[in-house]
C-alpha cells in the first residue's frame, strides 16, 4: 500500500492538486511530480501528469477528499456559531460605544442583510416543522 506521506495535496478552492512526492533520486533532492487534481464537490479525481495515480493513491486521494468534505463541514458549522457571537459582540458595541456617525455607517446594511436572514431561517424553520 502506498504511504500517504508521498502525497502532497496542494488545498485550492474546490479540492486539491494532488503531488506524488520523490525522496528517492541521485540528487536526494525533495521533488514533486503532478498526479492528479481532486475535486470535492464532484468527488472527480482527474489524472495528471505522465504517470497518473495508482489504485493504492487514488484510493488516498478518496480518502483525502471524505476528509476535507468533513473538515470544511466543521469549520461551516464553527463560522455561523461565531458570526452569532459577532451578532451578540455588535449589539453590546451599538449599545454601549458607537455614536451617531458610527451607526449611519452599517445600519441599513446589516438591517437588510439581518432581514433575509431572518426570512430565510423562518422559512426552512416552516420546512421543518411541516415535514416532522
Amino acid at each position: 500500500m502506498q504511504d500517504e506521506n508521498n502525497l502532497y495535496f496542494r488545498v485550492r478552492d474546490n479540492g486539491a492538486t494532488v503531488f506524488r512526492v520523490d525522496t528517492e533520486n541521485r540528487q536526494r533532492r525533495l521533488e514533486m511530480e503532478q498526479i492528479a487534481v481532486a475535486n470535492i464537490n464532484n468527488g472527480q479525481i482527474k489524472p495528471h501528469g505522465s504517470e497518473p495515480a495508482t489504485a493504492d493513491e487514488t484510493a488516498i486521494i478518496q480518502d483525502w477528499i471524505n476528509t476535507r468534505r468533513e473538515v470544511l463541514a466543521k469549520r461551516d458549522i464553527d463560522d455561523i456559531l461565531r458570526a452569532v457571537d459577532y451578532l451578540n459582540l455588535t449589539t453590546h458595541w451599538a449599545q454601549t460605544k458607537a455614536s451617531d456617525d458610527d451607526l449611519e455607517q452599517f445600519t441599513d446594511q446589516l438591517l437588510m442583510a439581518m432581514h433575509d436572514l431572518r426570512m430565510v431561517l423562518v422559512r426552512k424553520k416552516s420546512d421543518r416543522l411541516m415535514k416532522g
